[in-house]
């Protein structure tokens, strides 16, 4: 549980994580409430001394006394509009604390205020005026029981040490704006690169698709075209020419639905190359096998043959790029690669490798692959988990279709 999670206990000026418009002001918060409060009680009670000061001595007339309360009053007053414009509160302050001991708190606590929602400059300009008026305000308003000079020390050393608190204060403040920000662009970022890994996959599996769907528009022309050139064929000939053209038809009809709302990288050559299916599964451990890996494939797919050809196409990508990662990210440690399904139930093909031993070195870029490992099973129709295993290791797990 963080702050964030209760803005209530938040400045204003942080519980909204949207800045303000110029001219508007954002409503006090809770928090704000009790400092408001808070503020105005500690001026009062400022002023309340103060006032008891100056009637111990006996040497204030009844007038002036009314006039010193009627200015404290209204300064403590004044308090609840510091947030709104701090500059004139604090200049306006200054000058009735001049001659008005009794606001002296309020002053206090409208410095602490513009140093916090103001920049330095005219901090420093209205601070240097309060320590004016405290060296000007002992002599004017002499304390019978305190020296001159001990009155203007003690006014210098309150002033700074409340305008250095309120300077603390923006500060951090700052940090955590700027922290906010970095927070956000970042948060942005990963979503431009995972946003970025779905393109990538999806125009991949986009050119994958367009090599098949070219063989099966080939074979599908080849045999229309024989079937044109040789119109007195024997009837079977014609007959199986026919079939091959429909189910040509037909698988070229599923590929294309497939495909649609999958872009293709434009002006990209693709060279004429088999697509691996379930049958070159073999194949692929045993190539990781070849380069080191400790690979475990487990197979209980009856006919891999049988398994249409876009669902092993993704199947074999799939445990294509989890072996990628488990070399990576596991160096030496063994991986076991599970197939199984039928007609009808579809594939599951699941990767899991065990912790690592000893350390391994972050690699940049980690998890964009998974992120187009899941892009591709949801375009395939089915589905893609992973994460850490019980064991401390990882897992890769999919599900997809195959019909009946």
């Amino acid at each position: 549980m963080t702050r964030s999670d209760y803005p209530w206990l938040l400045p204003s000026a942080l519980a909204d994580p949207e800045l303000p418009a110029e001219g508007d002001r954002p409503r006090r918060t809770l928090r704000d409430w009790v400092v408001d409060v808070a503020a105005f009680l500690i001026a009062v009670v400022i002023a309340v001394l103060t006032l008891d000061a100056l009637t111990s001595g006996s040497r204030e007339s009844s007038l002036e006394l009314a006039a010193d309360v009627a200015a404290g009053g209204l300064a403590c007053c004044a308090l609840w509009i510091r947030r709104r414009r701090p500059v004139d509160l604090a200049v306006a302050l200054v000058v009735l604390s001049t001659f008005a001991p009794l606001a002296s708190g309020a002053l206090l606590v409208a410095l602490f205020s513009l140093a916090v929602h103001r920049p330095f400059k005219p901090v420093a300009v209205v601070g240097a005026a309060a320590v004016g008026s405290g060296v000007v305000q002992p002599w004017l308003r002499p304390d019978p029981s305190t020296s001159w000079m001990t009155s203007v020390l003690f006014g210098t050393v309150l002033v700074l040490l409340v305008i250095a608190w309120g300077m603390v204060v923006r500060s951090r403040r700052q940090i955590v704006v700027v922290l906010r920000e970095r927070a956000h662009r970042a948060e942005a970022e990963a979503e431009l690169r995972a946003e970025q890994a779905q393109r990538l996959a999806r125009e991949a599996i986009a050119r994958e698709m367009h090599d098949v769907l070219a063989h099966r528009l080939t074979l599908l022309s080849v045999h229309a075209g024989a079937l044109e050139f040789r119109p007195d064929a024997p009837v079977r000939e014609v007959a199986r020419a026919a079939g091959v053209i429909r189910d040509s038809a037909h698988e070229a009809l599923q590929d294309l639905r497939e495909i649609i709302g999958v872009l293709r990288t434009p002006g990209e050559g693709e060279e004429n190359r088999p697509q691996p299916t379930l049958v070159t599964l073999e194949d692929l451990v045993a190539e990781s096998r070849q380069a080191g890996m400790k690979v475990t494939l487990v197979n209980r797919v009856a006919d891999p043959e049988a398994v249409p050809a876009a669902t092993g196409r993704t199947a074999y990508r799939i445990a294509q790029e989890a072996l990628t990662n488990a070399r990576k990210h596991a160096p030496g440690a063994e991986v076991t690669v599970k197939l199984g399904g039928s007609p009808g139930e579809g594939i599951t093909i699941a990767v899991r490798n065990p912790r690592p031993t000893g350390d391994v070195p972050k690699v940049p870029g980690s998890g964009q692959g998974l992120i187009g490992l899941t892009e591709r099973a949801t375009l395939a129709g089915g589905r893609l988990d992973h994460g850490a295993s019980g064991d401390g290791g990882f897992r890769v797990e999919a599900w997809l279709p195959w019909p009946a």
